[in-house]
């Protein structure tokens, strides 16, 4: 098992950038995939980015079609940190955001299943005003 701890978020203008973070102990060597999500009140949860991570082969980004050019997914492996750039933020951006692992390698469709994850963070209040 894998136990993520968030940080970052809070409160931002639209058009503003804040940057979450998260931290990743336990066995989050070999392959894997890293992924934010978001809900917002009243909303299902939804796919914001996902990084991929395999021994010996460059990891695969994917991005929400609505964050695509906006937010920024990146990795610091030597940390076990993944990062969340968010710029350009709008008030429907505004949404506890989750970081999530799964010790998988995934394509495109499968990264984007809130499913496949079995790890989650504590979830980060983001907060657009207009």
């Amino acid at each position: 098992q894998v136990q993520l701890v968030e940080s970052g978020g809070g409160l931002a203008q639209a058009g503003g950038s804040l940057r979450l973070s998260c931290a990743a102990s336990g066995r989050t060597d070999g392959t894997g995939v890293m992924g934010w999500f978001r809900q917002a009140p009243g909303k299902e949860r939804e796919f914001v980015a996902a990084i991929t991570r395999s021994v010996g082969l460059p990891g695969f980004i994917y991005y929400g079609d609505s964050v695509k050019a906006r937010f920024t997914i990146s990795a610091d492996n030597a940390k076990n940190t993944v990062y969340l750039q968010m710029n350009s933020l709008k008030p429907e951006d505004t949404a506890v955001y989750y970081c999530a692992h799964a010790p998988n390698f995934c394509s495109d469709n499968a990264c984007r299943q809130d499913g496949l994850y079995n790890s989650w963070g504590q979830g980060s209040q983001v907060t657009v005003s207009s």
